[in-house]
């Protein structure tokens, strides 16, 4: 490992278009299993300027079966698309959230998929796709992220809790930030690079208004990042000038295209599948929460100071195909041992995606929060985020004496 280098994380706001259109995928997901915890979801979202449109394949108890939606199911659904566009604080003259217009072309979820994921008389429940999925941890920070990832997300819901409390009403909805670092060995010591592009009301792109955006956002650096790391940190705020328009209305969005935003900013590999719209079913999902969940528990148990883990499924099998645990050097005990350690732990039911969704409660009504920074590095609150638990860490000592 190189003893001295730069790395750079982003991170995207609520109110990016990606992130609107994830937000409401899950916001879809969310309602469904609400109604059904065994619905199955794959919502994508569009949006654009005063329009966001809902494909995909769905199969829900009382709301969607037989091919027919039942009575008031698209209204609901309507409704809560509106209510998350309102949440996020859009009502601009080209995306407002009572007047966009909405197409919704979700439909049933095709058969042949069905047969090989719903669990039978002779077989378990299959993975709902193939692919491979990977997890990370580093003690980088106290939530076990990596440094530029954490700083880049907080900058950014400070900024929407301001924004929102009124306490910065010159903010958008819509914004992007960046943190460079640099290492030495594998700790960061200084902040080289700060990006911030946030979109703003009319008249902060020049004069005492933007010399009151730019004070504004050094402010919440210097409350997030470290002083000692800010010593000789380049600004960069708003680069391009102005930024009045923004969100769907300045660029189309979709659901699923900020997946190193949402998991790892870059600093681990991604096997490439988006986790918004999907039901647990998908192990695109689901096994890149037990993947970040195994990584998190192996760090805070002291097993190693960074840890990448992998997971490979087959569509309709079970059982996975392999799991790769790499902690670059850092162990105190085998790769390998950790391997067998994870796969003996009966709890954890040989990492079947049945297994995975049972002991992280996946299917509930979860993943709206999930949607904006970032699904990893967040608290563990109730039902939310459980794959942030280090409730294995005496599980795996016990498994590796």
């Amino acid at each position: 490992m190189r003893e001295s280098y730069l790395f750079t994380s982003e991170s995207v706001s609520e109110g990016h278009p990606d992130k609107v259109s994830d937000q409401i995928s899950d916001a879809i997901v969310d309602l469904f299993l609400s109604k059904d915890p065994e619905a199955r979801i794959a919502c994508e979202t569009l949006t654009t300027t005063q329009l966001v449109v809902l494909a995909g394949e769905i199969r829900c108890k009382g709301v969607y079966e037989n091919g027919a939606w039942a009575d008031g199911a698209q209204a609901e659904i309507e409704a809560t698309v509106r209510k998350t566009v309102k949440e996020i604080g859009y009502e601009q003259d080209g995306f407002h959230w009572d007047k966009f217009e909405f197409i919704n072309r979700l439909h049933g979820q095709s058969a042949h998929i069905a047969q090989g994921v719903d669990a039978g008389s002779n077989k378990d429940e299959g993975a709902g796709d193939q692919g491979i999925m990977f997890g990370y941890a580093t003690d980088e920070t106290p939530d076990l992220m990596p440094a530029t990832l954490y700083y880049s997300h907080k900058i950014l819901e400070r900024m929407a809790a301001d924004r929102h409390s009124g306490k910065a009403p010159f903010l958008e909805p819509d914004s992007k930030s960046q943190v460079t670092l640099k290492y030495e060995g594998s700790l960061p010591v200084a902040c080289t690079a700060v990006v911030v592009s946030t979109q703003h009301a009319p008249g902060y792109d020049e004069g005492d208004k933007q010399a009151e955006l730019h004070a504004y956002v050094k402010a919440v650096v210097a409350d997030v990042i470290p002083p000692v790391l800010l010593r000789e940190t380049e600004y960069h705020i708003n680069p391009t000038g102005s930024f009045e328009i923004g969100g769907p209305d300045g660029d189309a969005g979709l659901t699923g295209r900020k997946i190193i935003v949402d998991t790892y900013g870059g600093a681990a590999p991604h096997g490439g599948g988006a986790f918004s719209g999907k039901d647990p079913t998908k192990v695109d999902r689901s096994a890149a929460y037990i993947t970040r969940y195994l990584a998190k528990n192996i760090v805070a148990a002291g097993l190693a100071t960074r840890c990448t883990i992998q997971l490979a499924y087959a569509i309709g099998v079970s059982k996975p195909l392999s799991l790769y645990v790499d902690t670059h050097d850092t162990g105190t005990v085998g790769d390998d041992a950790i391997e067998a350690a994870i796969m003996g732990i009966a709890k954890l039911g040989g990492l079947t995606p049945r297994a995975i969704r049972t002991h992280l409660g996946l299917n509930k009504p979860i993943y709206r929060k999930s949607a904006a920074y970032g699904h990893f590095g967040r608290k563990a609150e109730g039902d939310h985020f459980p794959w942030e638990k280090t409730d294995l860490v005496d599980d795996l000592k016990a498994a590796l004496k």
